[in-house]
């Protein structure tokens, strides 16, 4: 039954003094040096740099984009004593049962990962796929990104997971799939670990970290292959998650008051994780960049995001090693870091179904939305008849 706690709709306005001082600070950054040829290979790349933060202070159209974002249907929920934003879009036309599916993004982003899929999910028939399956999407940002309220003290991805089951029942829905990448893969992980009884199928994008200290024995040849690369990667490419899980006020001080440091933090890893063969304007358009950045910026939320990962870092071993026994789906894009071997989805979840789709990475609802939204759509039709809503 839905709880008394009513959604209240919601649209975001920015002031013209607030994006003032922005450009005034973009066009004040003060730049470093940079090695000759360097590029990519020690981080974000200065050129890029520069002339994305160019067009941040003198060409993106914020109030067009927060415009655009305004159209869809916002709201504030109060969940377990924090204000939650939440888009929260209902089926345009219901031709069989809907699913209610909540999607949970992951960092550098929020509700912006979902945004393209929104209409494919809601409205298949006017995207030329099956109108019975359509959707009633929920996406909200997790608590300390976007919009939602910043916690007093880190949440972790299990605490999330038990807020979202009390969203589910404020917004009306008793049983519901649960799908996600990134953090968003760790909170529909522990729905279904934790609830069981509401979630019909979850569908993931990754198969997380795995831990030595969970399994400590008993993995075959390709998992434990798995587990040194996952340590060479994180070696080479995981700086930025030591400092997130153990430092995130001191990065926190400089990111909140320099949006190109934000820009430069943020837009290394859009780069690395995505299907772009190191292009990264082959997969987002600068605008497309630039309003996640500012969702970033005007909502103060990089130092509560990165907070997460200490909260993550303190889940007990015993935990990680939970198995999910709800049916449970795997999309691996190709893009993607870290993808996991069959055994180890299998070990680890109640595996039903397994793809791996021609294109996308990371991001893959943002970069190959309608491969996204026919992964979706696919995995959960058999489970419609169990969770349509009331």
């Amino acid at each position: 039954m839905p709880s008394d706690a009513a959604p209240t709709p919601f649209r975001s306005s920015t002031s013209p003094a607030f994006l003032e001082d922005l450009r005034r600070r973009l066009r004040a950054t003060r730049w470093p040096d940079e090695p000759a040829d360097a590029g990519w290979s020690l981080g974000t790349d200065l050129t890029f740099l520069r002339e994305l933060v160019a067009y941040w202070a003198d060409g993106f159209d914020w109030p067009a984009q927060e415009e655009a974002l305004n159209r869809l249907p916002r709201h504030l929920v109060d969940v377990g004593g924090l204000r939650v934003h939440v888009v929260h879009a209902r089926a345009v036309e219901a031709a069989g049962p809907v699913l209610p599916l909540v999607l949970t993004h992951g960092w550098p982003d929020s509700v912006w990962r979902y945004l393209k899929v929104i209409p494919l999910l809601t409205d298949p028939g006017a995207h030329g796929a099956d109108p019975a399956d359509a959707f009633d999407v929920v996406v909200p940002d997790l608590p300390g990104f976007g919009w939602s309220e910043r916690p007093r003290h880190p949440l972790s991805s299990v605490d999330v997971a038990g807020l979202w089951a009390e969203l589910m029942t404020t917004l009306g829905y008793e049983h519901f799939g649960a799908a996600g990448g990134d953090i968003g893969s760790h909170v529909s992980r522990y729905l279904a670990l934790d609830h069981p009884d509401r979630v019909v199928a979850v569908h993931r994008t990754d198969g997380g970290l795995p831990s030595r200290a969970a399994f400590p024995d008993g993995l075959s040849p390709e998992e434990d292959a798995w587990f040194d690369d996952v340590a060479a990667w994180g070696a080479a490419e995981g700086a930025y998650a030591a400092v997130h899980r153990t430092k995130p006020q001191t990065l926190a001080a400089g990111l909140n008051d320099s949006p190109a440091g934000l820009a430069a933090w943020i837009v290394e890893k859009l780069r690395s994780w995505s299907d772009d063969d190191g292009d990264l304007s082959s997969v987002f358009t600068a605008d497309e960049i630039l309003t996640n950045l500012t969702i970033y910026w005007l909502t103060g939320t990089i130092g509560s995001s990165t907070r997460m990962y200490a909260a993550n870092a303190a889940i007990p071993p015993a935990q990680l090693a939970r198995r999910v026994e709800v049916p449970s789906g795997f999309s691996l894009f190709p893009g993607d870091i870290l993808r996991p071997p069959r055994a180890w989805l299998e070990r680890t979840t109640n595996l039903v179904r397994l793809t791996e789709p021609a294109r996308g990475g990371h991001f893959a609802a943002f970069e190959q939305p309608e491969l996204y939204a026919e992964e979706l759509r696919t995995f959960f039709r058999p489970y419609r008849t169990a969770a349509s809503r009331a």
